[in-house]
């Protein structure tokens, strides 16, 4: 380093040191200059040292604390243990509260015949706050993230969004446990695919006389008269 560049960067550092140093502890002095020796890298300990006065044997104890991201008791903001409790703490039907609305309507439940949920975070928000607790859109989210829960794509196309498609399956749910609280069977049919009635070309074979193949229509337009079914 020649002693132009070297002298420069002394005076920066101890101008930045003069007009820092008031507002600082002695601890958070040694850990400000070991910062500053850090970023100037090979040679920064004793070119910080001439810029404060301080010794070697301080900035290198404060490069030590840095690089090992200690923080000293004294430097805390707040007490061990301080800062605002969890939600659950002072609510105690929190949790249960927030599981009653996604237990019922969540893929993959064992215990619930519908697997389904159209709730956003804010939703759920709005929906625990009307039943009296205190929380957040964001205080959902890091709760469900907590319990195990992640957004995932459907695998499959289930139809465009319906405004009231929560409250449709919703309605299906409490009528499923109404049958099977019954002793009830109850029949799960899925029935996306449409078929056009009428004399229609189906991919596939069948067994036939040879040459004599079982005719259909040339086109494909569903009959108006007959309409379409679900297999």
């Amino acid at each position: 380093m020649k002693e132009e560049q070297r002298q420069a960067i002394v005076a920066q550092v101890k101008k930045r040191y003069q007009v820092i140093s008031p507002h600082l502890t002695e601890q958070a002095k040694r850990l400000w200059a070991a910062s500053e020796a850090l970023a100037i890298g090979r040679g920064g300990t004793t070119l910080v040292g001439e810029a404060t006065g301080m010794s070697r044997v301080t900035i290198t104890k404060g490069k030590q604390a840095v690089q090992e991201r200690v923080i000293p008791e004294l430097a805390r903001i707040r007490q061990r243990g301080g800062g605002r409790k969890p939600l659950r703490s002072h609510d105690a039907q929190l949790l249960e509260a927030l599981n009653a609305l996604i237990d019922p309507c969540t893929r993959g439940d064992p215990e619930s015949p519908l697997r389904w949920t159209c709730k956003s975070t804010y939703q759920i928000a709005e929906t625990l706050q009307a039943q009296g607790h205190r929380i957040s859109q964001r205080s959902v989210y890091a709760l469900l993230k907590e319990g195990g829960y992640s957004l995932q794509s459907n695998r499959k196309l289930e139809g465009t969004q319906h405004p009231d498609r929560d409250a449709q399956f919703q309605h299906i749910n409490r009528l499923v446990k109404w049958f099977q609280r019954r002793g009830q069977p109850v029949i799960s049919v899925d029935a996306k695919e449409k078929e056009n009635i009428g004399n229609f070309a189906k991919a596939g074979q069948e067994w036939e006389r040879h040459g004599q193949p079982r005719t259909v229509n040339t086109y494909d337009f569903p009959d108006k008269d007959k309409g379409k079914a679900c297999p």
